[in-house]
């Protein structure tokens, strides 16, 4: 399924046709196209060069881990996230060895992902970013140090049968991309002031 977005200046095809699917088919993804991903990740721009981010990857091949990772999703995020065949905990890292959790690491592994996201897309893979899901409880089950905090879930696969969705899901599944208007977050050269280009 095809979601292009609507842009009002013309961007990069990769770009315009990376959406966040909850129809996931249960084709596993295969190993080189999963190490490319990490690749991806990899190369993305980090302060300093600190690289702050690790990835915990499950998938269906190891169902008590994909279970447990399962398990700490909230709300409709349950219903759908067990259909997809890789599971990714994002979680940040201080920048530096006895430096503190600071906002460049949350800032950089959202560079990561957004790398990771853009690379699936070349691929025809789909990513699924998400907030809902117990932290904590990610945390004790896969043993992160008490200096790293757990950030997202990430949904990885291919494109699946969306007629597999409960009905409201489907609804959202087929609602049109939107996004605020430029005007709206693009200021200069004041705060809350839209941007005036020549």
């Amino acid at each position: 399924m095809q979601k292009a977005a609507e842009t009002n200046q013309p961007i990069h095809a990769l770009l315009a046709n990376r959406w966040s699917p909850r129809a996931f088919s249960s084709q596993p993804v295969e190993t080189e196209k999963l190490l490319q991903l990490f690749e991806a990740a990899r190369w993305s721009a980090s302060g300093g060069n600190s690289q702050p981010w690790a990835f915990i990857v499950v998938t269906q091949n190891d169902r008590e881990a994909f279970d447990h990772l399962v398990g700490t999703t909230m709300g409709f995020n349950t219903v759908w996230v067990q259909k997809a065949p890789v599971l990714v905990l994002t979680v940040a890292k201080p920048g530096r060895p006895g430096t503190p959790l600071g906002k460049f690491s949350h800032y950089d592994v959202g560079q990561a992902v957004a790398h990771l996201s853009i690379q699936a897309s070349a691929m025809g893979l789909y990513v699924h970013q998400m907030g809902g899901f117990d932290a904590e409880k990610a945390r004790t089950l896969f043993n992160l140090p008490a200096e790293t905090e757990p950030m997202t879930l990430v949904a990885i696969g291919y494109y699946g049968n969306m007629e597999e969705l409960p009905e409201e899901l489907q609804a959202r599944e087929t609602l049109p991309r939107t996004r605020k208007p430029i005007s709206e977050f693009v200021f200069g050269p004041s705060w809350n002031t839209p941007l005036q280009l020549p």
